[in-house]
């Protein structure tokens, strides 16, 4: 399909709102409830961001990648990370082809969405392969540079339970990270309309709704809204705010927080807040945009110290103290 043309900006927002409500009703039609989650990862999407799902296994997670990929029309690839896989198993590597020369043979990341599951299972020299390629939207192998697929979008899992044989990402690899999100049980009403749903022999048929050129030109639309001065001050301030013995700092960061949010949580707070604006039918963000999806943002990006671990203050409840 060719590149949206719209007669103006606020038709092309007007568009981006209906794409996100079509999308959310076709994945309705396979993931029953987890609406918060569903929503997210899509803003995270239409922002050009990763997002890493944390959650117990058996939530859905791999299904939920599987299907919003289905639904838009883009190439998915599943990697299973375990504590012998290699950089080049995810990468690519070189190999001798039929005319004796060597050729590059592309690996898992050279797709449009890649759901790396349980990321931290595997070394600290595999995941620093992935989140270069998050980084950078390219792998370089032997030396040569190779560009990945765009639109590219990495879907991270983590079980928060195991830890026993685990790798956790450092927090500066984290930061490569827009959203973090957490997905919780299902409601009992939800989980009978899943087992219900699951032990049938009824499948549901999926429609592309979006293109990967519809997808791209979105991303640059949720760009350019405009975004005024007060909420841009409000989300940097949310971010510096977070940073224990400085000017800003909350008497809550002071006491249980050890280490602070840095800058890129600001830009992702801004850019979030505009598409969260965009899919609930606003032109420009205002502060319950940005606070909207404030925790997503800045869970990640906090650290606790000894005395919250404690006195088990969470990082949602320091993130909401904020507000």
């Amino acid at each position: 399909m060719a590149v949206p043309n719209f007669s103006s900006d606020k038709e092309a927002v007007d568009a981006l709102a209906k794409a996100y409500r079509d999308l959310k009703a076709e994945i309705g039609k396979v993931i029953v409830g987890q609406d918060d989650v569903v929503k997210t990862v899509l803003i995270s999407l239409f922002s050009n961001g990763h997002s890493l799902l944390v959650g117990v296994p058996g939530l859905a997670k791999t299904l939920l990648v599987s299907t919003i990929s289905e639904v838009l029309h883009l190439d998915f690839k599943r990697i299973q990370f375990t504590p012998d896989l290699m950089p080049t198993d995810i990468t690519g590597s070189e190999i001798l082809s039929d005319n004796r020369k060597f050729e590059f043979n592309p690996g898992p990341l050279f797709s449009n969405i890649v759901l790396a599951d349980e990321i931290n299972r595997t070394p600290p020299k595999t995941q620093a392969a992935l989140l270069e390629a998050m980084q950078e939207r390219s792998v370089t192998v032997n030396g040569v540079r190779h560009q990945l697929p765009t639109p590219f979008f990495v879907l991270a899992t983590q079980n928060p339970i195991e830890q026993e044989g685990t790798y956790p990402l450092p927090e500066a690899q984290l930061d490569r990270f827009m959203f973090n999100i957490p997905l919780d049980y299902p409601t009992y009403e939800q989980e009978i309309a899943v087992v219900k749903g699951t032990t049938g022999n009824q499948t549901s048929e999926l429609s592309n709704i979006l293109t990967g050129e519809e997808i791209l030109y979105f991303q640059q639309l949720v760009r350019k809204i405009p975004v005024s001065d007060n909420v841009l001050e409000y989300a940097v301030n949310l971010t510096t705010k977070t940073r224990p013995n400085t000017e800003r700092a909350t008497d809550d960061v002071n006491k249980y927080i050890s280490w602070g949010a840095g800058p890129r949580a600001s830009q992702y707070l801004v850019l979030g807040a505009k598409c969260h604006a965009a899919i609930t039918g606003k032109y420009s963000p205002d502060i319950e945009d940005v606070q909207a999806i404030a925790k997503y943002v800045l869970r990640h990006r906090i650290v606790r110290n000894y005395k919250a671990e404690a006195e088990g203050i969470t990082e949602e409840h320091v993130i909401e103290s904020l507000f």
